[in-house]
Protein backbone atom coordinates (compact mmCIF):
# COMPACT_ATOMS: atom_id res chain seq x y z
CA UNK A 1 0.00 0.00 0.00
CA UNK A 2 1.20 3.46 -0.78
CA UNK A 3 -0.30 6.88 0.39
CA UNK A 4 0.28 9.90 -1.91
CA UNK A 5 -0.89 13.56 -1.99
CA UNK A 6 -4.10 14.22 -4.75
CA UNK A 7 -2.90 14.95 -7.29
CA UNK A 8 -5.53 15.87 -10.40
CA UNK A 9 -3.04 14.29 -13.10
CA UNK A 10 -4.05 11.34 -11.75
CA UNK A 11 -8.00 11.41 -12.39
CA UNK A 12 -9.66 9.82 -15.47
CA UNK A 13 -12.83 10.99 -16.72
CA UNK A 14 -15.70 8.44 -16.28
CA UNK A 15 -18.47 10.26 -18.44
CA UNK A 16 -21.84 9.22 -19.38
CA UNK A 17 -24.13 9.97 -22.57
CA UNK A 18 -27.85 9.59 -22.47
CA UNK A 19 -30.44 9.82 -25.31
CA UNK A 20 -32.39 8.36 -27.72
CA UNK A 21 -31.61 6.05 -30.37
CA UNK A 22 -30.34 8.38 -33.58
CA UNK A 23 -29.55 11.25 -31.61
CA UNK A 24 -25.78 10.44 -31.87
CA UNK A 25 -24.36 9.07 -28.66
CA UNK A 26 -21.74 6.98 -31.05
CA UNK A 27 -20.26 9.65 -32.85
CA UNK A 28 -19.96 12.25 -29.98
CA UNK A 29 -18.35 9.70 -27.65
CA UNK A 30 -15.53 9.32 -30.94
CA UNK A 31 -15.43 13.30 -30.63
CA UNK A 32 -15.25 13.46 -26.81
CA UNK A 33 -12.58 10.43 -26.64
CA UNK A 34 -10.46 12.06 -29.22
CA UNK A 35 -10.15 15.17 -27.87
CA UNK A 36 -9.42 13.52 -24.71
CA UNK A 37 -6.42 11.81 -25.77
CA UNK A 38 -5.40 13.43 -29.40
CA UNK A 39 -4.83 9.76 -31.01
CA UNK A 40 -7.49 7.42 -32.61
CA UNK A 41 -5.30 4.77 -32.08
CA UNK A 42 -5.36 5.03 -28.55
CA UNK A 43 -9.55 4.49 -28.50
CA UNK A 44 -11.15 1.41 -28.41
CA UNK A 45 -15.01 1.08 -28.78
CA UNK A 46 -16.95 -2.18 -26.96
CA UNK A 47 -19.65 -2.36 -29.47
CA UNK A 48 -23.01 -3.74 -28.25
CA UNK A 49 -24.67 -1.78 -30.96
CA UNK A 50 -25.03 -4.03 -33.94
CA UNK A 51 -21.14 -3.06 -35.14
CA UNK A 52 -22.21 0.72 -35.07
CA UNK A 53 -19.62 2.00 -34.31
CA UNK A 54 -17.33 0.65 -37.86
CA UNK A 55 -20.26 3.50 -39.57
CA UNK A 56 -17.68 6.09 -38.06
CA UNK A 57 -13.76 4.41 -39.71
CA UNK A 58 -13.56 7.39 -41.64
CA UNK A 59 -12.92 9.52 -38.63
CA UNK A 60 -9.54 7.56 -38.07
CA UNK A 61 -8.13 3.90 -37.04
CA UNK A 62 -9.61 3.53 -33.90
CA UNK A 63 -10.25 -0.10 -32.37
CA UNK A 64 -13.36 -1.92 -32.07
CA UNK A 65 -14.20 -4.61 -29.80
CA UNK A 66 -17.91 -6.32 -31.66
CA UNK A 67 -19.61 -7.50 -28.21
CA UNK A 68 -22.72 -10.19 -28.98
CA UNK A 69 -25.03 -11.29 -26.45
CA UNK A 70 -25.04 -12.48 -23.25
CA UNK A 71 -24.56 -9.18 -22.30
CA UNK A 72 -23.98 -10.43 -19.04
CA UNK A 73 -21.74 -7.61 -16.66
CA UNK A 74 -18.82 -10.32 -16.87
CA UNK A 75 -18.66 -10.06 -20.26
CA UNK A 76 -18.63 -6.57 -20.41
CA UNK A 77 -16.03 -6.42 -17.61
CA UNK A 78 -13.92 -8.96 -19.47
CA UNK A 79 -14.22 -6.67 -22.64
CA UNK A 80 -12.61 -3.66 -20.61
CA UNK A 81 -9.62 -6.07 -19.77
CA UNK A 82 -9.14 -6.59 -23.53
CA UNK A 83 -9.12 -3.24 -23.93
CA UNK A 84 -6.76 -2.00 -21.40
CA UNK A 85 -4.67 -5.28 -22.62
CA UNK A 86 -4.98 -3.05 -26.07
CA UNK A 87 -3.43 -0.22 -23.98
CA UNK A 88 -6.49 1.66 -25.29
CA UNK A 89 -5.94 5.42 -23.36
CA UNK A 90 -10.07 5.86 -23.88
CA UNK A 91 -12.57 3.28 -23.74
CA UNK A 92 -15.96 4.06 -25.08
CA UNK A 93 -18.28 1.50 -23.80
CA UNK A 94 -21.42 1.56 -26.77
CA UNK A 95 -23.82 1.20 -24.90
CA UNK A 96 -24.21 0.05 -21.18
CA UNK A 97 -27.85 -0.32 -21.69
CA UNK A 98 -27.52 -3.77 -22.91
CA UNK A 99 -25.68 -4.93 -19.71
CA UNK A 100 -28.97 -4.14 -18.18
CA UNK A 101 -32.04 -4.89 -20.75
CA UNK A 102 -29.91 -6.69 -23.26
CA UNK A 103 -30.61 -10.20 -23.67
CA UNK A 104 -28.24 -12.08 -21.11
CA UNK A 105 -28.01 -8.73 -19.52
CA UNK A 106 -29.15 -7.94 -15.46
CA UNK A 107 -32.71 -8.29 -16.01
CA UNK A 108 -32.74 -11.09 -18.40
CA UNK A 109 -30.89 -13.02 -16.24
CA UNK A 110 -33.21 -12.07 -12.73
CA UNK A 111 -36.48 -13.07 -14.95
CA UNK A 112 -34.78 -16.82 -15.86
CA UNK A 113 -34.16 -17.27 -11.83
CA UNK A 114 -36.60 -19.86 -10.24
CA UNK A 115 -37.64 -18.82 -6.43
CA UNK A 116 -38.10 -15.68 -4.32
CA UNK A 117 -37.88 -12.56 -6.68
CA UNK A 118 -36.77 -9.97 -3.78
CA UNK A 119 -33.76 -13.10 -3.06
CA UNK A 120 -32.45 -13.64 -6.13
CA UNK A 121 -32.26 -9.72 -6.46
CA UNK A 122 -29.11 -10.38 -3.86
CA UNK A 123 -27.34 -12.47 -5.82
CA UNK A 124 -27.22 -10.20 -9.24
CA UNK A 125 -27.16 -6.84 -7.81
CA UNK A 126 -23.36 -7.10 -6.82
CA UNK A 127 -22.57 -8.76 -10.66
CA UNK A 128 -24.13 -5.56 -11.63
CA UNK A 129 -22.36 -3.02 -9.11
CA UNK A 130 -18.87 -5.11 -10.25
CA UNK A 131 -19.65 -4.15 -13.21
CA UNK A 132 -19.88 -0.13 -12.17
CA UNK A 133 -16.62 -0.44 -10.18
CA UNK A 134 -15.09 -1.79 -13.13
CA UNK A 135 -15.69 1.36 -14.90
CA UNK A 136 -14.92 3.65 -12.02
CA UNK A 137 -12.09 1.66 -11.25
CA UNK A 138 -9.97 1.62 -14.63
CA UNK A 139 -6.74 3.87 -14.99
CA UNK A 140 -8.26 5.03 -18.39
CA UNK A 141 -11.07 7.79 -19.53
CA UNK A 142 -14.09 5.76 -19.74
CA UNK A 143 -17.05 6.94 -21.77
CA UNK A 144 -20.17 4.99 -21.47
CA UNK A 145 -23.39 5.62 -23.85
CA UNK A 146 -26.75 5.16 -22.15
CA UNK A 147 -29.69 4.17 -24.46
CA UNK A 148 -32.47 6.68 -23.37
CA UNK A 149 -36.45 6.63 -23.79
CA UNK A 150 -38.43 10.14 -24.11
CA UNK A 151 -40.78 10.54 -20.68
CA UNK A 152 -43.93 12.14 -21.09
CA UNK A 153 -46.84 13.50 -18.42
CA UNK A 154 -49.85 14.90 -19.36
CA UNK A 155 -51.09 18.48 -18.67
CA UNK A 156 -54.02 20.52 -19.12
CA UNK A 157 -53.81 23.19 -21.82
CA UNK A 158 -57.45 24.98 -23.09
CA UNK A 159 -58.81 22.37 -21.15
CA UNK A 160 -57.88 19.52 -22.78
CA UNK A 161 -54.71 16.95 -21.43
CA UNK A 162 -51.82 17.33 -23.80
CA UNK A 163 -48.92 14.94 -23.89
CA UNK A 164 -45.79 17.54 -22.27
CA UNK A 165 -42.40 15.56 -23.03
CA UNK A 166 -40.56 16.52 -19.45
CA UNK A 167 -36.87 14.88 -20.10
CA UNK A 168 -35.55 11.42 -21.06
CA UNK A 169 -35.09 8.11 -18.89
CA UNK A 170 -31.82 5.99 -19.32
CA UNK A 171 -31.91 2.88 -19.77
CA UNK A 172 -29.64 1.49 -16.86
CA UNK A 173 -30.20 0.73 -13.49
CA UNK A 174 -31.55 3.80 -11.61
CA UNK A 175 -28.79 6.00 -10.55
CA UNK A 176 -26.32 4.67 -12.89
CA UNK A 177 -25.73 7.80 -14.27
CA UNK A 178 -24.59 9.16 -11.09
CA UNK A 179 -22.27 7.16 -10.92
CA UNK A 180 -20.26 9.35 -13.51
CA UNK A 181 -18.21 12.45 -13.18
CA UNK A 182 -20.84 14.05 -16.01
CA UNK A 183 -23.13 12.92 -18.06
CA UNK A 184 -23.91 14.64 -21.11
CA UNK A 185 -27.93 14.33 -22.57
CA UNK A 186 -28.69 14.40 -26.01
CA UNK A 187 -31.39 15.50 -27.99
CA UNK A 188 -32.48 14.32 -31.26
CA UNK A 189 -31.06 17.39 -33.09
CA UNK A 190 -27.85 16.42 -31.69
CA UNK A 191 -27.69 19.02 -28.70
CA UNK A 192 -26.20 18.66 -25.43
CA UNK A 193 -26.83 19.77 -22.12
CA UNK A 194 -25.13 18.23 -18.99
CA UNK A 195 -27.34 17.01 -16.33
CA UNK A 196 -24.55 15.85 -13.67
CA UNK A 197 -21.70 17.65 -13.75
CA UNK A 198 -19.13 17.17 -10.60
CA UNK A 199 -15.90 18.95 -13.17
CA UNK A 200 -17.62 22.63 -12.95
CA UNK A 201 -16.68 23.29 -16.62
CA UNK A 202 -20.29 23.63 -17.84
CA UNK A 203 -22.37 24.69 -15.13
CA UNK A 204 -25.03 26.90 -16.90
CA UNK A 205 -23.81 26.50 -20.20
CA UNK A 206 -26.20 26.69 -23.24
CA UNK A 207 -26.89 23.87 -25.37
CA UNK A 208 -24.02 22.74 -27.95
CA UNK A 209 -22.69 20.09 -30.26
CA UNK A 210 -20.25 17.66 -28.49
CA UNK A 211 -16.81 18.10 -30.54
CA UNK A 212 -13.48 17.37 -30.08
CA UNK A 213 -12.56 20.61 -28.40
CA UNK A 214 -14.98 19.88 -25.47
CA UNK A 215 -13.06 16.57 -24.58
CA UNK A 216 -10.01 18.57 -24.77
CA UNK A 217 -11.30 21.24 -21.96
CA UNK A 218 -12.65 18.07 -19.79
CA UNK A 219 -8.57 16.52 -20.45
CA UNK A 220 -6.85 19.57 -19.24
CA UNK A 221 -9.24 19.88 -16.27
CA UNK A 222 -7.83 16.19 -15.85
CA UNK A 223 -4.36 17.47 -16.21
CA UNK A 224 -4.53 20.42 -13.37
CA UNK A 225 -2.64 20.54 -10.39
CA UNK A 226 -2.89 22.09 -7.24
CA UNK A 227 -1.63 21.85 -3.78
CA UNK A 228 -3.63 21.35 -0.65
CA UNK A 229 -2.71 24.93 0.74
CA UNK A 230 -3.13 26.81 -3.34
CA UNK A 231 -7.12 25.11 -2.60
CA UNK A 232 -7.55 26.71 0.82
CA UNK A 233 -6.48 30.06 -0.69
CA UNK A 234 -9.14 29.80 -3.25
CA UNK A 235 -11.70 28.57 -1.08
CA UNK A 236 -10.82 31.25 1.43
CA UNK A 237 -11.16 33.70 -1.51
CA UNK A 238 -14.92 33.06 -2.53
CA UNK A 239 -17.63 35.56 -2.32
CA UNK A 240 -20.56 33.83 -3.03
CA UNK A 241 -22.02 30.21 -2.39
CA UNK A 242 -22.50 29.73 -6.04
CA UNK A 243 -18.26 30.26 -6.42
CA UNK A 244 -17.71 28.17 -2.79
CA UNK A 245 -19.93 25.58 -4.69
CA UNK A 246 -18.18 25.74 -8.12
CA UNK A 247 -15.06 25.68 -6.63
CA UNK A 248 -16.03 22.23 -4.86
CA UNK A 249 -17.68 20.57 -7.66
CA UNK A 250 -14.26 21.38 -9.67
CA UNK A 251 -11.85 19.60 -7.39
CA UNK A 252 -13.79 16.17 -6.15
CA UNK A 253 -10.50 14.72 -4.85
CA UNK A 254 -10.51 17.21 -2.12
CA UNK A 255 -14.02 17.08 -1.53
CA UNK A 256 -13.17 14.47 1.81
CA UNK A 257 -9.53 16.24 2.88
CA UNK A 258 -10.95 19.67 2.94
CA UNK A 259 -14.54 19.15 3.88
CA UNK A 260 -14.44 21.12 6.99
CA UNK A 261 -12.47 24.15 5.38
CA UNK A 262 -15.40 23.94 2.67
CA UNK A 263 -18.22 23.79 5.47
CA UNK A 264 -16.18 26.99 7.57
CA UNK A 265 -16.32 29.17 4.58
CA UNK A 266 -19.88 28.15 3.57
CA UNK A 267 -21.38 29.05 7.04
CA UNK A 268 -18.97 32.62 7.12
CA UNK A 269 -20.78 33.03 3.67
CA UNK A 270 -24.00 32.68 4.70
CA UNK A 271 -23.50 34.39 7.70
CA UNK A 272 -22.71 37.52 6.05
CA UNK A 273 -26.10 37.44 4.12
CA UNK A 274 -27.94 37.02 7.55
CA UNK A 275 -25.56 39.69 9.49
CA UNK A 276 -24.82 42.29 6.63
CA UNK A 277 -22.34 44.75 8.18
CA UNK A 278 -23.37 47.81 9.19
CA UNK A 279 -21.50 50.78 7.49
CA UNK A 280 -20.66 54.27 9.35
CA UNK A 281 -23.87 56.09 8.06
CA UNK A 282 -26.13 53.67 9.48
CA UNK A 283 -27.08 51.86 6.21
CA UNK A 284 -26.66 48.03 5.80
Amino acid sequence: MEITQARRSTVKIKLGIQAPSGAGKTMSALQLAKGLCGDWSKIAVIDSENRSAHLYAHLGPYKVLNLESPFTPERYMEAIDTCLKAQAEVVIIDSISHEWEGLGGILDIHSNMSGNSFTNWSKVTPRHNDFIQKILQSPVHIIATIRAKQEYILSEKNGKQVPEKVGMKGISREGTDYEFTTVFELDMKHQARVSKDRTGLFEKMPEFVISEKIGTKILQWCNQTISTDQLKQKIDACISILELTNLYNAYPEYQTTLLSHFTAKKTALNNNLTNPKVHTHGTT
